[in-house]
């Protein structure tokens, strides 16, 4: 039996579009506009509560209108056609059918504010208003027009008549007794019977396109998120763009560690006295009386480190002492380039005076 081998490049998986995006691609999409957002709901909710509008203020609107048509058919329709009275009566019936409808106005335009922030938030950008050529491409047109995004769109498009056409014909047919009766009524009774009608259908089916766009924002959010989506080479790009390299940043670490080292061994020759473990621990005091309020610390180490501050000690004629409690509390306790704690003033006075002395000695 044969075995075949098959050989994959394994970058070919680095590419695929698998990982969520950061928080910098979501930062830089929602600053150019794009945002998961559903076009059904703010005009959903302007239905809806245009409507509930109309059931809240229906007695005040009723009042108005019958005012305002007594009044055009009393006043307005006996004066004389000039261009002044034409001109006052345009400017009435304007301001009188703006009060009329200031409530429900009101109420959309709300409504639509609401739509849009309860979905992105308080979002300015003129990016989606710039001038793009790939706009004007034919091909790219022709791919959104027959993609699966337009068939969706269509889909959701012929569900939302389905089910508007099934509320209305519900609605109506549960009232065809009153409908077979309106011949029989006044006319007021017959424009009261239309409006509450008219209202209940605005209100239901408002309500159901609210649900609908609530379930389109999910599915809009999805999208989003799936068009966000980065490979793992993205991520890693992404990281070298705004961290920097890792090999890079780990090689500048590592010399600025040498360099730190350099330094700290160039200081080692200017010390009093070298505190030794013996072999684990070393620490470099130095005091000058009159400069330094207290003896300080100018090179410390461990292991390898100690063994280097131990030799270029010996090689200067620095004293080495060794006192392991007060190398590693030296160690342990103070940082480079720091003076001692005043808990450690007495052991470390008792090593310096017999050093200074020494050295008096040997002077």
């Amino acid at each position: 039996m044969s075995t075949y081998r098959w050989q994959m490049d394994l970058q070919l998986f680095s590419q695929e579009k698998t990982e969520p995006a950061t928080p910098k691609k979501k930062r830089e999409a929602r600053q150019k506009g794009q945002v998961a957002k559903s076009m059904e709901l703010p005009g959903a909710l302007v239905l809806f509560f245009t409507f509930v509008a109309f059931l809240l203020f229906g007695g005040f609107l009723k009042e108005r209108f019958f005012e305002l048509f007594t009044l055009t058919l009393n006043d307005y329709m006996l004066m004389s056609v000039t261009i002044p009275n034409t001109t006052a009566l345009f400017n009435t019936l304007m301001i009188d059918g703006l009060i009329m409808l200031s409530p429900i106005l009101l109420f959309a335009v709300v409504m639509a504010v609401i739509g849009n922030y309860v979905q992105v938030g308080v979002l300015f950008t003129g990016e989606p208003l710039k001038m793009k050529l790939n706009k004007l491409n034919p091909v790219e047109g022709a791919k959104k027009m027959f993609g699966l995004r337009s068939l969706v769109q269509f889909l959701k498009t012929v569900f939302k008549l389905i089910v508007i056409g099934t509320i209305v014909f519900v609605t109506l047919w549960g009232k065809k007794r009153e409908l077979m009766g309106l011949a029989h009524l006044p006319l007021e009774s017959i424009l009261s019977f239309v409006a509450k009608v008219m209202v209940e259908l605005g209100v239901k089916i408002g309500l159901v396109l609210i649900v609908l766009a609530i379930f389109d924002y999910m599915y809009q959010k999805y999208e989003h998120e799936k068009g966000l989506r980065m490979s793992k080479q993205d991520i890693k790009d992404e990281y070298k763009k705004t961290e920097g390299d890792p090999l890079i940043k780990s090689k500048i670490k590592e010399r600025q560690r040498r360099m730190a080292m350099q330094r700290m061994m160039q200081e080692v020759p200017k010390a009093d006295v070298i505190i030794t473990n013996p072999t684990h621990y070393a620490v470099a005091l130095k005091y000058e009386s009159g400069k330094m309020e207290a003896p300080t610390v100018i090179a410390k180490g461990a292991d390898y480190v100690a063994l280097k501050i131990r030799e270029i000690g010996k090689a200067n004629g620095i004293v080495i002492m060794e006192n392991k409690p007060l190398a590693r509390a030296l160690y342990d306790r103070v940082e480079l380039n720091e003076s001692i704690p005043g808990d450690l003033f007495q052991a470390v006075a008792e090593v310096l005076a017999y050093v200074f002395k020494l050295k008096g000695k040997v002077n």
